[in-house]
């Protein structure tokens, strides 16, 4: 039954699998909700395990730890095994350690389960992308990954304001258990609606030091690091920035815009991508920066900051499909690993992201920020406009 399940899957590769796909982008969005959930508890989660909101503020810290080190080896480990099986033990990672989170009244405890779920998370990154890839015939791949990461802007543009709200009405603990709740009907739908793939056979699967001397792919992964930091610049001290124009109590506000600007990004760049991959990537990079410009000179006026963080979400929410795409085209049956080192940079720059923003802020203030991510944005444009051989090729994309 399960061969001829795979096989009818295979058959079904040349249109969209909606619903399949739908499941991965729900395992997306738990990964960045469980991320960023905690930054909204941080007060309530301090005062349950006993500590100061600083080192409640470490459970996210040793989340983000688990996934960057844990995406590049578990995903290599991972290469031959098959991938519904996979996915589910990623996916139960979450279950078993939000649970734990929940339940934990000891600080150590907490944060190793942090951890874990950070490594769940790694795994989970490092596998979604090619995943959706093999669902779908050439032609149509680049949707495909538009659909399974659409739960990644709506989380990121969710995550703290839900957490601050949830910790408000149902306390912290309740908050993660509700997340657990979640993840078995996640489970459920996936063992329902998602077709399995067999692994990597050995002849496929390449060591992780060649992925990365792959043509193009380095200058991906830098282009990534340079956009990533300027965004999480930005988005980690939104609330300092807005400030400056007196919106500090419409944060909530401004990031539900970025969500739905994003969503926006996300489903232009689905219908794009195929067609126009460098040029959407260079849109993306030259509409940042464009906005930056615009905050650098006008961040007291509270029109221009929110018209900036809706333009702001429109370049960011296909940067994701872009990226990923870029990489796997490039990394071919590496297409994973190249994957789980998107997810390591990824991570990478929003701790530095947070640190660069967080020394800007202590020493010249947040009216420093746009002029910062502009700096890192005209890096990434250099870095993307030179890349055209093989990272970001012009013209539609050669289907596989």
């Amino acid at each position: 039954m399960a061969t001829m399940a795979t096989a009818g899957a295979e058959d079904e590769q040349d249109q969209l699998p909606v619903a399949a796909l739908l499941a991965l982008a729900m395992t997306g969005f738990t990964a960045i909700l469980t991320e960023t959930l905690p930054a909204g508890l941080l007060p309530r989660m301090a005062e349950g395990l006993g500590v100061s909101e600083s080192l409640a503020g470490q459970t996210v810290t040793a989340y983000a730890a688990g996934s960057l080190i844990a995406a590049i080896p578990l995903t290599a480990w991972t290469q031959g095994w098959r991938r519904k099986p996979t996915l589910l033990t990623a996916i139960l990672g979450f279950l078993v350690f939000n649970t734990i989170t929940a339940l934990s009244a000891d600080y150590w405890l907490t944060l190793a389960a942090r951890f874990l779920a950070g490594v769940a998370a790694g795994l989970a990154w490092g596998i979604l992308a090619g995943y959706a890839r093999r669902m779908v015939v050439g032609r149509l791949k680049g949707r495909a990954l538009a659909i399974a990461m659409v739960g990644t802007p709506i989380a990121l543009s969710l995550g703290v304001p839900a957490g601050a709200f949830l910790g408000a009405t149902i306390g912290w603990r309740a908050a993660f258990l509700g997340m657990s709740a979640t993840t078995i009907l996640l489970i459920g739908w996936v063992l329902w609606k998602v077709p399995d793939f067999a692994g990597q056979s050995v002849h496929q699967r390449m060591p992780v030091a060649g992925v990365f001397r792959t043509p193009g792919i380095r200058p991906i992964l830098a282009t990534i690091f340079a956009w990533m930091t300027a965004h999480n610049i930005l988005y980690t001290y939104v609330a300092p920035f807005a400030a400056l124009s007196g919106l500090q109590g419409r944060v909530d506000v401004l990031l539900f815009g970025f969500g739905l600007s994003a969503l926006v990004g996300i489903w232009a760049t689905g219908l794009l991508v195929d067609r126009m991959l460098r040029r959407l990537v260079l849109t993306s990079l030259t509409a940042f920066a464009a906005v930056a410009l615009a905050l650098g000179f006008f961040a007291p006026i509270p029109a221009v900051v929110s018209l900036g963080v809706i333009a702001w979400g429109l370049s960011f929410g296909g940067a994701a499909t872009q990226l990923q795409t870029a990489s796997a085209d490039a990394a071919g049956h590496g297409a994973d690993l190249a994957n789980a080192m998107v997810t390591t940079v990824w991570n990478s720059a929003i701790a530095a992201g947070g640190i660069v923003g967080g020394l800007l802020l202590d020493h010249l203030g947040a009216a420093s920020f746009p002029w910062a991510v502009l700096v890192f944005l005209l890096i990434a444009l250099c870095i993307a406009s030179n890349a055209h051989r093989h990272g970001f090729r012009p013209g539609p994309r050669v289907h596989a």
